[in-house]
């Protein structure tokens, strides 16, 4: 969320990342744009994803934002566009109509849903032409939203998950530090690989540093690793802490 240094998101693309993912409440969409610019990456090799906050969702202000995102990117066009919350000047059959007309329009790639009950998504795809391309929420070892997960299988979309680390409180998860110790690693990087082990959930963290950026990455392929006894384990944690409740 708070990055504000282009070169760090230069750098995670030069390291192998191809997903950005941004937000106009973030206020670091033109650091994104010139991170993008300073890569020595094919720009159609990245996939770039921002967000309408909820004091913008009325049908006149998520064009107009979007085409002020889209300046501060230096894109013609934006791959994933999501409503922020479903909160304050959201109206469901005003605001995804608005939504789908960026899609028409050639403006975004894809439409995608953030922070959504599972009621929510519901009247969202009765009013969606586009299909719902990705609903991004809270997901680490303290805070499951299995409802929503279920969801995403059924449907067939990813689940993003913000926040994996459990914002930054992953070294005081027991269960975590313990797998940790098992596999030479971190448990940062534990708590990263057990969510690749869910079917459908992708998540994003934040790093700021080349070696945390590399080390995120490595991840993958702990969660081949990691022993179903393992992933039990973390799954059992009797303890929950949403850090972005609305």
């Amino acid at each position: 969320m708070g990055i504000d240094d282009s070169g760090v998101v230069a750098t995670a693309l030069e390291v192998g990342y191809r997903h950005l993912d941004t937000a106009q409440i973030y206020g670091n969409e033109a650091v994104v744009g010139e991170g993008i610019d300073r890569a020595d990456v094919p720009c159609e090799e990245v996939v770039v994803a921002t967000k309408v906050w909820a004091d913008s969702l009325a049908p006149a202000d998520v064009r107009r934002t979007t085409e002020e995102s889209l300046e501060r990117l230096g894109l013609d066009r934006v791959d994933l566009l999501y409503v922020h919350r479903p909160i304050e000047t959201y109206e469901p059959t005003e605001t995804l109509p608005a939504f789908d007309d960026l899609v028409a329009g050639g403006l975004a790639g894809h439409v995608g849903l953030s922070n959504f009950s599972s009621a929510d998504l519901e009247t969202a795809r009765g009013v969606l032409e586009a299909p719902v391309a990705a609903h991004q929420v809270e997901f680490h070892p303290l805070f499951r939203p299995v409802d929503l997960l279920a969801d995403a299988r059924e449907r067939g979309y990813p689940l993003v998950a913000y926040s994996p680390l459990a914002g930054g409180r992953a070294g005081e998860i027991d269960e975590l530090v313990a797998v940790a110790e098992r596999h030479d690693t971190t448990p940062e990087a534990v708590s990263l690989a057990w969510l690749l082990t869910k079917e459908r959930v992708v998540p994003i963290p934040k790093a700021s540093s080349r070696a945390h950026l590399e080390a995120n990455l490595a991840a993958v392929d702990l969660a081949d690793e990691l022993e179903p006894a393992e992933i039990e384990r973390i799954d059992a944690i009797d303890r929950t802490e949403e850090l972005f409740p609305e």
